[in-house]
């Protein structure tokens, strides 16, 4: 950890810089490279889905860093669901899964989407005894479990192993606290210390991975989505729950737009204004949300320093 005290207009503050740490594996559930190639091969695979036309991957793309791009995701039957698909990088080290925290391991979360009728829409029986028709599949459960039996827990337990591995790299960030100072430009730099200080976002955005992994009412449900969505209440029922969402990592944040866990805003110019303003009115939004202020070359900063929590292949002039 490195703690840098800053002292800006009066006000200390401090920028924390924590690396990501290694991944962790569940003791009941220890990484092997067998459970990690069956959790791919059932990742991709349209068999989860009741019509074999969708697969995990149809919402996490490989190649649009885990997520699809869309505000809110596609359902089996072509409807549109009511959240935006969060991207799968770093999930492993998340204390709980989904925008709601519904599912308290990835494990556990592996088995809703493929069982939920607007998302998969698969019964468990029928997808064993499709597996099971697959002499590949008997083959690969049989060497990543002893034996060639497939379960839900077997299933869960493959796809999680597989979702472990995909992580961010070190990031530009990264390279600049460990001493390469051309790896961010300035404006990213004034946009870190708007980040930690003026702007407030640390307050949630924090750790390794920028998130607190809390839930937080910002007001972004109570006026923007048409059908209106309760959030983590519908998890705990406790009111200060009601429209409260999970803080999304930012790390690669740059890449998974769209952005709130509606998918209602596009850009990372338009997240900055939101918050600047004040996010929007809702009698139970939660009290670190309040106008902040910036100016224009302020909120561009920050926004320059979001995308350095990435890696990039070109560095900055000093």
């Amino acid at each position: 950890m490195v703690q840098v005290l800053v002292l800006t207009s009066s006000v200390a503050w401090a920028v924390v810089y924590d690396p990501l740490p290694a991944m962790p594996y569940p003791a009941d559930n220890p990484p092997t490279a067998e459970k990690e190639k069956l959790g791919s091969a059932l990742f991709f695979d349209p068999r989860l889905s009741g019509n074999n036309k969708v697969s995990c991957s149809t919402c996490h793309l490989s190649d649009k860093n885990w997520v699809d791009q869309k505000p809110r995701s596609i359902g089996i039957d072509g409807k549109e669901l009511r959240r935006n698909s969060p991207t799968l990088l770093n999930s492993g080290y998340s204390s709980s899964q989904f925008w709601d925290g519904r599912a308290a391991s990835l494990e556990e979360q592996s088995l809703m989407p493929i069982q939920d009728p607007s998302e998969m829409n698969q019964s468990l029986p029928e997808l064993f005894d499709e597996l099971s028709a697959v002499p590949e599949y008997l083959s690969m459960f049989k060497t990543a479990f002893g034996d060639s039996k497939i379960t839900a827990e077997r299933i869960s337990k493959a796809i999680a192993t597989f979702e472990r591995t995909l992580k961010t790299q070190e990031t530009n960030y990264d390279l600049y606290w460990k001493g390469d100072k051309s790896a961010i430009s300035s404006s990213a730099l004034r946009g870190m210390n708007l980040f930690f200080g003026k702007a407030k976002c640390s307050i949630c955005h924090n750790g390794p991975r920028f998130t607190d992994d809390h839930f937080h009412n910002i007001g972004v449900s109570f006026t923007q989505t048409a059908e209106k969505d309760v959030g983590r209440n519908k998890v705990t029922g406790e009111l200060f729950h009601l429209r409260a969402f999970k803080t999304p990592g930012l790390l690669y944040v740059s890449r998974t737009a769209p952005y709130m866990h509606d998918g209602s805003l596009d850009t990372l110019e338009e997240v900055v204004e939101f918050y600047d303003l004040g996010g929007d009115d809702d009698p139970l939004k939660s009290p670190f949300i309040s106008p902040i202020g910036l100016t224009t070359i302020e909120k561009q900063d920050i926004v320059e320093f979001m995308k350095a929590l990435d890696r990039k292949e070109s560095s900055y002039e000093k």
